[in-house]
């Protein structure tokens, strides 16, 4: 097979040539195709699917509060100067008042979570139903209204402990709102990430019916939240630790260095786990695209990635969807392009603008032809006699296709193969003969129809033949005309296969010798004899 035609065989829909490191990455897709394995496969069944989404946001986020309140307390309690917190006259307040409020404030958030989730994402249990822009525009607002009832939830119990604290010791009031403030900070910077990671298969959903909905905060505003969070909160309370320090003479030095030194630490920490969510929520669906890259390359155009990111990563996922969707409908194209003027014809004017006109070229032409097709039509059902022409020109294509020829046309129950255009041979006469050879021998075996074979060799004009708008790659010249008589002329002839003395000429010695020199004969539309010659 030429070279041309072996390119056109791996850009067709190479999907065989699939390397088992795609199909790694395509059992990875079945398993996380949301971009973590915590979010379970595609095909996982809703009601399962509703209490992992359930589970990742309610355990991360009560963990997150505890993490938030823990917070509040020690630096309430330890680190931020002010009157101590630990002395007796506040021993009901700490004892009674702050476990109530704690339990009191995560069993209300998880509660009214909950019930929010429900109502606004219960179409999600059904995996057939297509969500109403209402339903769109209540999921996708689902983080921002949780982080919202966080926020509520922390602003609720700052005033009360501001207020309990402040009756108690108003000098305590600074140190409560300073700290309490930081924590709800943090909390609800972690809850709106924890949110947008656990909603992601109902985000996919949202996505796939309105690929243009955006919802979130961006990839700019994610990583600047994880700076203001992970570095701005703490700087800003060292900063009013200095200002506190400043005014105040009683700060002494242990206690300034003990505020940076934790001030120092959350940065640390909290910015390390901002970080790694910001970067997960990132990386994710780069990494989903870059694995799906991998598959088309190696010709898997079946491959799509699910939308789960209503950012600018969403963009670039969508994206990515339509591209693989172009390249696919354009396979198609070309493939069909191909079956209807031959593959070296649709690769030729793929590679190059085609214009209209022809180029003089030496070629050799092969006209085949049923013998008895008038009366086949007349005696025989049309569906016997569609299925005896397949069988036909199967055998033809096959061949013509092995010899590096160029099936050009099919004409009823005829067919024109060209050799050594559009792609060129070493020897086209030769081929086309050798071609004509294998054909013969394959139709012997057939019971239900026979076929006269013409070949000829000889310059000929080769190009696009037609209008601006519509035309089709064609071969015509005294070669073609030729091989169209020698194929009338083959069905009185036993062999079934006639070509000219001319032609043999212009073949090798090593297929010359295949053949025999006969009669002379005047073709029709020919002014001078033209020396037939049949195979052995």
């Amino acid at each position: 097979m030429n070279w041309i035609t072996a390119r056109h065989n791996v850009a067709f829909w190479a999907y065989s040539s699939t390397v088992i490191h795609s199909d790694e990455l395509l059992r990875a897709r079945a398993q996380s195709p949301w971009g973590s394995p915590l979010l379970g496969p595609e095909n996982e069944r809703s009601e399962i699917r509703r209490v992992r989404v359930q589970l990742l946001l309610t355990i991360p986020l009560v963990v997150t509060n505890l993490l938030g309140i823990t917070m509040a307390l020690v630096l309430a309690g330890f680190v931020l100067p002010g009157p101590t917190m630990l002395s007796g006259r506040l021993m009901v307040i700490n004892a009674i008042f702050v476990p109530l409020c704690v339990v009191t404030s995560l069993a209300v958030g998880v509660a009214w979570g909950t019930i929010d989730g429900l109502r606004s994402l219960r179409w999600a249990t059904d995996p057939d139903h297509v969500p109403t822009p209402r339903e769109q525009s209540l999921a996708v607002t689902a983080p921002r209204r949780l982080v919202l009832q966080q926020a509520a939830l922390w602003t609720v119990g700052l005033a009360s402990a501001t207020v309990v604290y402040g009756i108690a010791d108003p000098a305590l009031i600074p140190k409560i709102m300073l700290a309490t403030g930081a924590a709800a900070i943090v909390v609800c910077a972690n809850s709106y990430l924890i949110a947008e990671f656990a909603l992601r298969p109902t985000t996919a959903r949202v996505l796939q019916a309105d690929p243009g909905r955006h919802h979130g905060i961006g990839v700019f505003g994610r990583t600047m939240l994880s700076w203001f969070v992970g570095a701005g909160v703490p700087a800003f309370v060292s900063m009013i630790v200095a200002v506190w320090a400043l005014a105040d003479p009683s700060v002494s030095k242990s206690r300034l260095a003990v505020c940076m030194l934790c001030a120092g630490g959350s940065a640390l920490v909290f910015g390390v786990l901002l970080m790694v969510q910001v970067t997960g929520a990132t990386v994710a669906p780069i990494k989903g695209v870059r694995q799906a890259l991998l598959r088309v390359e190696n010709g898997n155009l079946d491959t799509e990635i699910p939308i789960y990111d209503g950012t600018e990563l969403g963009d670039l996922q969508s994206g990515f969807n339509r591209m693989v969707k172009g390249l696919r409908e354009r396979a198609l194209i070309e493939d069909l392009f191909g079956k209807h003027v031959g593959h070296d014809v649709a690769m030729a004017a793929i590679a190059s603008k085609p214009v209209l006109g022809g180029t003089e070229t030496e070629a050799a032409a092969l006209f085949i032809d049923i013998i008895g097709s008038t009366t086949m039509a007349a005696t025989m059902p049309a569906p016997e006699i569609v299925a005896i022409l397949n069988r036909f020109f199967d055998i033809v294509v096959d061949e013509v296709e092995r010899h590096g020829g160029l099936l050009n046309k099919f004409e009823g129950d005829a067919a024109l193969a060209v050799f050594g255009t559009p792609a060129p041979l070493a020897d086209s006469a030769a081929a086309a003969l050798s071609c004509g050879r294998a054909i013969q021998a394959r139709l012997r075996d057939a019971s239900d129809f026979d076929a006269g074979i013409g070949v000829a060799a000889g310059r000929v004009v080769a190009g696009n033949v037609g209008t601006h708008n519509r035309y089709e790659f064609t071969v015509i010249g005294d070669a073609v005309n030729e091989a169209a008589r020698l194929c009338e002329l083959s069905k009185g002839y036993e062999g079934r296969l006639l070509t000219s003395e001319a032609t043999l000429t212009r073949a090798a010695e090593s297929e010359r010798a295949h053949w025999t020199l006969g009669d002379s004969v005047t073709l029709r539309g020919r002014l001078t004899e033209t020396r037939l010659a049949q195979a052995l």
